[in-house]
């Protein structure tokens, strides 16, 4: 019999992406089409749309952006309850697609509302218990960035005492030197039971290393489940060292503009489905992280076909 879906929480950031639209622009100007977007806040709205019971934490600006948020994020029916109302603006990235689909980045996010955490904040959320969620996922530059990614680490270290815990480190080198994430990552290892990073993460963190040397890295400093996705040429997983490969799925891009992110969704929705996610993962067998890639490589393939950072709903699958 199948598991019931597990709750999970994620906490990070939103971000305006907003995308250049050449149709709309006229001479002397550059119209803007602004999706909702920021890596936690896809994961969270790409696991509800899978079924999986999902809360979401950030702090959320009562701006033109905030209520766009909110509104792809309910509609989705991702839990909002525990957001803290942020007195800062909302985070906009201007992005510009190349020939493949892929987008570059640049910021607009000095003293914006997510990276402002408090420890008081985060002492809302229940971290977990009977009444905690089975799995808190987080990363992206909410965790790297100061004032408010230290006070998240110390929930992490709250919550993993019944939970298990994901980070996803999303590397953006435009506003996070990567010494900063190279420098955190020991910590963020120990703290994880599950790390997913893409093969640009790597590029960024350790230039020129092989994947499977960068995995075992990350296995000496205490995480059992890395996962990097190779864009076109798939997964390498590796579990407590042993590797395991899967193809990408075949699909004509539109843009791969979120599809990480609805990868780490379809991962934590499959892992949950078998029943493998609440505290530490010493169930896990190199065939259910097989098949939760194998998953996660069909959402990730949806979601490239879409415009946007817009994820399948369960019945599409």
């Amino acid at each position: 019999m199948p598991h019931s879906p597990v709750r999970v929480t994620v906490i990070g950031e939103c971000v305006a992406d907003a995308f250049t639209d050449a149709a709309r622009s006229g001479p002397g100007e550059l119209a803007l089409r602004v999706h909702p977007g920021g890596g936690p806040a896809n994961t969270a709205v790409a696991l509800a749309r899978l079924g999986t019971p999902v809360a979401f934490r950030a702090r959320l600006a009562d701006d033109v952006f905030g209520r766009l948020f909110r509104a792809r994020l309910a509609g989705s029916g991702v839990d909002l309850s525990g957001c803290a109302a942020a007195a800062e603006s909302s985070t906009l990235a201007v992005a510009e697609l190349d020939g493949e689909g892929r987008a570059s980045f640049s910021f607009h996010a000095e003293g914006t509302a997510d990276w402002q955490w408090t420890e008081a904040e985060l002492a809302a959320v229940t971290p977990g218990g009977a009444d905690g969620p089975a799995c808190v996922h987080t990363g992206s530059l909410a965790l790297a960035r100061d004032p408010g990614g230290p006070a998240i680490e110390a929930y992490l270290a709250a919550a993993r005492a019944t939970a298990t815990v994901s980070i996803d480190p999303n590397v953006r080198p435009l506003l996070v030197d990567p010494a900063v994430y190279r420098e955190r990552l020991p910590r963020w290892c120990a703290l994880a039971d599950i790390l997913r990073l893409s093969s640009d993460d790597v590029g960024h963190l350790f230039p020129g290393a092989a994947v499977g040397a960068v995995c075992d890295r990350f296995h000496a400093d205490g995480v059992p489940l890395v996962v990097v996705t190779l864009g076109a040429d798939g997964v390498l997983a590796s579990l407590r060292g042993e590797r395991i490969a899967v193809p990408a799925r075949p699909v004509e891009v539109v843009d791969t503009v979120g599809a990480g992110d609805a990868f780490t969704a379809g991962l934590l929705h499959s892992l949950g489905g078998q029943g493998l996610l609440g505290g530490r993962p010493d169930a896990l067998t190199p065939d259910a992280v097989a098949e939760a890639c194998r998953f996660a490589t069909r959402v990730a393939a949806l979601t490239c076909a879409v415009a946007g950072p817009n994820p399948p709903r369960a019945e599409q699958l």
